[in-house]
């Protein structure tokens, strides 16, 4: 048997359906190209016929050099044939090459779900790929409920995929519908589906309820599949679908498996997952396998020395590899080897005893709350100055902030924030004063008015997020507080700072102040 791997991405149909996505047609092209770009064989568009998005994107020109793109939807209904069902025409008319279709193959599902009887079902199914075939399509049949089924009535279950292969369909995807099955009974049901359906034409569709669908993904191709389904991300209903960020990387550098991706392409895969993530407007599981922003992070301090000396030591594949990038993180936990690499990449050379004062001296900001994990613009800021390589671009003399909360003219309850500012810069005063959305985007709006005269460059700074974490809960009102801000500007550079104080307008001014003067550091010195 081949050891080739085909792999089908449902993103755009099976990964819509998750709570809070709505995906754009514009999103949709891009995703979709981002995947062709990357190398995937089937790229299933969503459902023509269903919705307005759906049937957009499916008339859109769109010239796929890699991938065969799928329309889904149904088999045909009960009572109706085939080839005057509106639902498959919606399928067969769109400009899909290949069709996948689903069905039930679980003696439950019919009767509770269809109601109707088994033989019915059946015959749709035939009917259905039958159709496909002759209007020149690639038919797929998803056998809805299979493994589910298997275990109910293991004869129908399998008389369901025996229907849909000898009627003509390229691939027999068994679905874990449900997603409650193990990687062992994965294993042992396609195995038995093997000796009756050909390897080169049996899929997997696994979701993630039990946090085994790439497990069970893996499994079945172990048992004999060639065709897994998935989504970037992971993304899809309830707790999502099987992940082609961690599979594709899985089987192209652990196992014998071949597939059309190649290798070279794999470093788009933390491109694609970022794509995603940034559409969705999400910031994305941070430890995600292969691509997420901690995938290759090392924090403790005997671990950061074992990395300086050979990565291999805590990482199992070299993170360029995918796109990603190594980064070690400076904390209470951490030794001089964590702050050799990132004094590295600040090209920063000092000695011995210069690495230990910063290293005490980072311990005990944490000790006080600060975290620098993520947040490593506010330690090269906290870094340069103890090493006098950044002046203060202004001196703060005061703020205050007032909140009102009122009735406008139109009857609307109003919130606004106002912030009065007073600062000293290059031997000028001056005082402004700035409106915002909260307190946080007030004293901001004050910072700009007073400084832009001085470093026009800030007119590109914006703040993207913020977060405000409790660090003495047992405290109540009077707990300390961390402030993270993350902010971008128009040369698409991302950095994060921190602010920590009892107050929380202090500690986000702090987390700011950090901000402007990472910025305006990096833009004077070139």
């Amino acid at each position: 048997m081949s050891n080739k791997i085909y792999l089908f991405d449902t993103t755009l149909r099976d990964g819509q359906q998750t709570t809070g996505v709505n995906f754009s047609v514009n999103d949709k092209v891009i995703i979709a190209n981002a995947l062709d770009d990357l190398g995937v064989d089937y790229i299933e568009g969503g459902w023509p016929g269903a919705n307005p998005t759906d049937n957009q994107f499916f008339d859109k020109e769109l010239n796929f050099t890699n991938s065969s793109l799928t329309a889904f939807g149904m088999t045909r209904r009960p009572g109706h044939s085939a080839a005057n069902d509106p639902g498959l025409n919606a399928l067969l008319n769109s400009s899909a090459k290949t069709i996948c279709i689903v069905g039930k193959s679980s003696t439950f599902q019919v009767k509770e779900a269809l109601n109707i009887s088994e033989d019915e079902n059946l015959e749709m199914i035939k009917d259905s790929i039958e159709e496909i075939k002759k209007k020149n399509k690639e038919p797929i049949f998803d056998a809805e409920h299979f493994f589910d089924g298997f275990k109910i009535n293991k004869k129908y279950a399998i008389k369901c995929i025996e229907t849909a292969f000898k009627s003509g369909s390229r691939w027999i995807v068994l679905c874990d519908t449900n997603g409650g099955s193990l990687p062992n009974e994965i294993y042992d049901i396609v195995k038995v589906v093997n000796e009756i359906v050909p390897g080169e034409n049996l899929g997997i569709h696994a979701h993630n309820d039990t946090e085994n669908a790439v497990a069970n993904s893996l499994a079945a191709v172990n048992a004999g599949a060639r065709h897994i389904q998935g989504t970037i991300n992971g993304l899809g209903e309830r707790c999502g679908n099987a992940n082609l960020m961690s599979l594709i990387p899985t089987l192209i550098l652990k196992t014998n498996f071949t597939v059309n991706v190649k290798k070279e392409n794999l470093k788009l895969l933390t491109k694609t997952s970022n794509i995603l993530n940034e559409l969705l407007n999400i910031s994305g599981s941070k430890q995600s396998p292969y691509v997420g922003q901690y995938a290759f992070s090392h924090k403790g301090g005997l671990h950061a020395s074992a990395v300086e000396k050979n990565p291999r030591t805590y990482e199992h594949i070299d993170p360029e590899i995918v796109g990603n990038s190594r980064n070690v993180i400076i904390s209470d936990q951490a030794g001089k080897s964590n702050i050799l690499n990132q004094l590295k990449k600040m090209s920063i050379a000092l000695d011995k005893d210069e690495i230990s004062n910063l290293l005490n001296i980072i311990k005990q900001k944490e000790y006080e709350g600060f975290s620098y994990d993520t947040a490593l613009a506010s330690f090269e800021v906290l870094i340069r100055k103890e090493l006098g390589q950044i002046k203060d671009y202004y001196n703060l003399q005061k703020f205050r902030v007032t909140d009102e909360r009122r009735w406008n003219a139109k009857g609307q309850l109003i919130t606004e924030s106002e912030a009065t500012i007073k600062i000293h810069v290059n031997k000028e005063e001056r005082m402004t004063v700035g409106v915002g959305n909260g307190p946080v985007n007030a004293i901001d709006s004050a910072l700009r008015k007073a400084l832009i005269n001085f470093y026009p460059t800030l007119e590109t700074l914006k703040l993207t997020d913020y977060k405000v974490m409790i660090i003495s809960p047992e405290k109540g009102t009077a707990a300390i507080t961390r402030v993270f801000i993350e902010s971008t500007d128009d040369n698409s550079k991302h950095w994060t700072t921190i602010g920590v104080s009892s107050n929380i307008i202090d500690a986000s001014y702090n987390a700011i102040f950090d901000s402007i003067t990472f910025k305006l550091f990096h833009d004077l010195k070139s």
